[in-house]
């Protein structure tokens, strides 16, 4: 049986979002070392704060400045930390009431070993050098000796110059990726410029690419069909966004593509063609670059278009 394929894959993508009220307060005041929650309905402290209470749905405004101190509530034991992650060395995951609060706060707490961290321990914000109204601006948390503050935590206007209303946050997941042993032989069959599908024994679907089982019968698939090379769009969009590392000159056209003989319609970008007269029915072929591995993009083969009723049930 041929090796099936693995690689380790990256998706990684900027998310931005505008910040309300509530939230572009919090996190500005970090930026001042300031740390505000927000009084709930019942009249509850919620760090980080929230703008609708979780009970009522009541919008909430009432913003509180409570203590950089606190008490870890729980925690777990991080041996091997990740890119990214606030410290590079091991370090424990504490949820932090902080003085003052009625909820926790997930941070990291810097601690030489899992014997010195205990539920119940007093801690402190270790803030970070740099401060920029973000999350990171608490570094991490350090262990305390002093005593909870006994004080009602003062009000707070919210009111910061300079205040911060919308961040970026960088998504990224790192991991390895196998396509199992049926896309393992659609991806081999592609290097020798041929789409291979498998076939459902029961209801005799040719799935392209495969997935190894029929998601109609549920049954395996192991009978393998060499499907095109052309086919027919049967739906598409055109693109006008530039994605990073991509260069195609916009506007361009990705489509579902039934490749002959399959039963399932595979993405395909097509060129060759202006982009505002490709159409559904348009019959293409794959065109193949010097040593690439699977198709660059596809043509139009200059057939007549295809019938709406044959490729219907695939739109």
């Amino acid at each position: 049986m041929p090796e099936v394929l693995k690689a380790p894959l990256v998706v990684e993508f900027p998310f931005t979002r505008s910040l309300g009220p509530v939230q572009s307060a919090f996190l500005t005041g970090l930026r001042e070392r300031t740390v505000l929650g927000v009084k709930t309905t019942d009249g509850k402290v919620m760090v980080p704060p929230v703008e609708y209470d979780p009970v009522t749905a009541d919008e909430l405004r009432d913003l509180v400045e409570v203590e950089s101190t606190g008490t870890v509530t729980t925690w777990a034991w991080n041996a091997e930390p990740r890119r990214g992650q606030p410290l590079g060395t091991p370090f424990a995951w504490v949820l932090v009431r902080l003085d003052g609060a009625d909820t926790a706060l997930l941070h990291a707490l810097d601690a030489p070993g899992p014997d010195a961290v205990t539920t119940g321990m007093r801690v402190r914000v270790r803030w970070a050098a740099e401060r920029t109204g973000a999350i990171t601006d608490i570094a991490c948390f350090e262990p305390y000796e002093g005593e909870a503050a006994d004080a009602e935590p003062a009000s707070h206007d919210g009111q910061f110059d300079d205040a911060i209303t919308g961040i970026v946050a960088q998504a990224r997941l790192d991991y390895v990726y196998s396509p199992g042993r049926a896309q393992t032989a659609y991806i081999n069959a592609l290097a020798d410029r041929r789409t291979v599908g498998e076939r459902c024994p029961s209801c005799r679907k040719v799935y392209v690419p495969p997935r190894g089982a029929c998601p109609t019968c549920g049954v395996a698939t192991t009978d393998r069909v060499e499907v095109g090379p052309a086919g027919t769009v049967t739906t598409f969009c055109i693109v006008n966004v530039k994605a990073r590392n991509l260069d195609i000159e916009l506007p361009y056209v990705y489509a579902h593509i039934a490749l002959d003989g399959a039963d399932l319609a595979l993405h395909g970008r097509i060129a060759g063609i202006p982009y505002d007269q490709v159409r559904m029915g348009l019959r293409v072929e794959p065109v193949w670059t010097e040593g690439g591995r699977y198709p660059d993009h596809y043509r139009p083969t200059g057939e007549p278009d295809a019938d709406y009723d044959t490729y219907k049930e695939l739109v």
